[in-house]
């Protein structure tokens, strides 16, 4: 079963198809056999084990294809790993040689423009590897942009979007973690802690993720803040491309490709 639609394979030509659009759409396939899964329900810390495996395994292939692509090219490619993410895929994007990972880091855009940067986020419903209290979140965003000689210039670029940015919009949760009133009824999860650094320190511009239903931009006094959204799941990635002027921000475009 994928996206809710259940489909019966017959040989191994078509595991292999339907293992690749599975791969397609951001998620993990592993081809066995009913031993195995026997064995996988029957040993503790197996599934765990076989998710990490292929979690290695896609990032370094992630990491290949984008070498490949980048080379020669003169494109910088800065990652943070998001609050999904588990510790074990840094080093795999350490070991690349154009994509670089700037978790806790100010980067140098150019002369004019830092990017200060975290891909952590306040608490979710799935306790997820990167996630803290905004209290916590808090502290973390402050050292980081303690590091930015030029805050009015800056770029924030923080997983989590602002709370009650409306970039944050997300279905509301039933105690089983299932959508309520058919995914209808939207409330904000942001994080408190972006918020308060975005209007304390009022930067040029704020670079969000996190929310996948909270494509949009928003205003908050001087600063333009941003999330592409994500639909991922369907294959579809979207970005944002703007253009950085001295003090200002010029054109953007949300993408979908």
């Amino acid at each position: 079963t994928l996206l809710e639609q259940e489909t019966i394979l017959e040989g191994r030509e078509e595991a292999d198809k339907m293992a690749a659009t599975i791969q397609n759409r951001g998620y993990y396939p592993y081809i066995t056999d009913p031993d195995d899964v026997a064995q996988i329900s029957s040993t503790p810390g197996r599934t765990d084990e076989l998710f990490l495996n292929q979690a290695l395994t896609t990032m370094q292939r992630w990491m290949d294809y984008a070498d490949s692509k980048l080379e020669g090219s003169g494109v910088r490619c800065y990652v943070c790993p998001g609050n999904d993410d588990v510790f074990e895929i840094d080093p795999v994007i350490a070991a690349s040689k154009h994509v670089r990972t700037v978790e806790g880091q100010v980067t140098e855009l150019d002369s004019q423009h830092e990017m200060a940067s975290s891909g952590w986020s306040n608490p979710t419903p799935w306790n997820t590897h990167r996630e803290e209290p905004d209290e916590a979140l808090h502290e973390r965003l402050e050292a980081v942009i303690g590091k930015v000689r030029n805050i009015p210039n800056a770029i924030f670029n923080f997983h989590a979007p602002p709370f009650g940015s409306g970039l944050d919009e997300a279905p509301e949760l039933t105690k089983d973690l299932r959508p309520a009133y058919a995914g209808r009824s939207l409330v904000p999860v942001g994080s408190k802690a972006v918020l308060a650094a975005v209007e304390k320190y009022k930067p040029l511009m704020g670079l969000h993720g996190h929310i996948h239903e909270g494509k949009g931009s928003r205003k908050f006094g001087r600063t333009l803040c941003i999330n592409p959204g994500s639909m991922y799941e369907q294959g579809i990635l979207h970005g944002v491309w703007a253009d950085l002027k001295e003090k200002s921000i010029g054109n953007y475009v949300l993408t979908t490709g």
